[in-house]
């Protein structure tokens, strides 16, 4: 039976050699990821004054990358420590369902928070209107409900799939790798991989649209101008950074070279770059926030 199978994972075999380095290196990496998110996420609880819907949303963000990092540096951590990089079939699955189901949050919260955006500066006026506290709560579930159901329903497909080989080429589980492994028709998830691009592309299609508007709103003002530059710029920024790096894992998977220490790393950037850059790059100006609660909270 196919969930009995434990897999190898061979994208460390290289990397023995330099072990206590990576472990510390990983160890210091994913500590680091958990403290700013951390920290953002404690900024927007204690101010009040950063109780709305964007900064809601942004926590949302940040609560995903932990999630996804986690997927990922666990499983590193536990097999840096360990002779034998093994992995069972059932928690492969389930690597893939965490990180795929990140990867699709994100594409949804950056599109959510660029229609938050455009209301705000495009429909100021009516934006508290728009953008209710129960609308809030409802974009977040449909966040991760949709990509719970994308992630669930591509795992199923591949689970169906007969394996003829338990190795795997790379540090971690993904999708394309396991399809490889199979030895029958694989169609139905070659489609469903087409049909997940597609989806996803179409959304960062959507935002960049709202960001035309956006730009041409923001220029009829100096305040216009401002909110852009305070709101909009690190958005751009943390799509930019998300793209990037989640395109250089297909890419490697389906062209790459033999595996190595830089080819592993470029595999999983999607699940180490975005969770450390996002709250860096938003966190810049809730620093600020942050320490004048601090001093506050001293000077009682």
């Amino acid at each position: 039976m196919e969930l009995q199978l434990v897999l190898v994972l061979q994208g460390l075999n290289e990397s023995l050699s330099n072990r206590q380095v990576y472990s510390t290196l990983a160890l210091t990496s994913y500590l680091l990821t958990v403290w700013v998110n951390l920290v953002l996420v404690v900024t927007v609880s204690l101010d009040k004054a950063l109780h709305q819907p964007m900064y809601i949303f942004l926590c949302n963000l940040c609560c995903a990358g932990v999630c996804g990092a986690s997927s990922f540096y666990i499983k590193l951590l536990h097999d840096l420590l360990s002779e034998e990089h093994l992995i069972s079939y059932v928690g492969c699955l389930t690597q893939m369902v965490v990180s795929y189901a990140y990867v699709f949050s994100q594409f949804t919260s950056l599109t959510v928070m660029a229609y938050d955006r455009y209301l705000a500066i495009c429909q100021p006026l009516h934006y508290h209107t728009l953008m209710t506290f129960q609308k809030v709560v409802v974009l977040l579930l449909l966040t991760w409900t949709f990509s719970l159901l994308e992630s669930l329903v591509g795992i199923v497909l591949t689970s169906q799939l007969p394996l003829c080989s338990r190795y795997i080429n790379g540090i971690i589980c993904t999708n394309w790798e396991v399809v490889k492994l199979s030895c029958s028709d694989t169609t139905a998830n070659n489609l469903y991989g087409f049909l997940i691009v597609f989806l996803h592309t179409s959304q960062t299609g959507l935002i960049l649209v709202s960001y035309g508007h956006l730009i041409r709103t923001a220029t009829r003002s100096e305040s216009d101008r401002r909110k852009f530059a305070q709101t909009c710029t690190p958005h751009l920024i943390t799509l930019l950074v998300f793209s990037t790096s989640l395109l250089l894992n297909p890419l490697y998977s389906r062209y790459g070279g033999p595996e190595g220490p830089l080819q592993s790393a470029m595999a999983v950037e999607f699940l180490v770059v975005p969770p450390i850059i996002n709250p860096t790059v938003y966190g810049m100006k809730l620093t600020l926030f942050l320490i004048k609660l601090i001093k506050q909270s001293v000077s009682q």
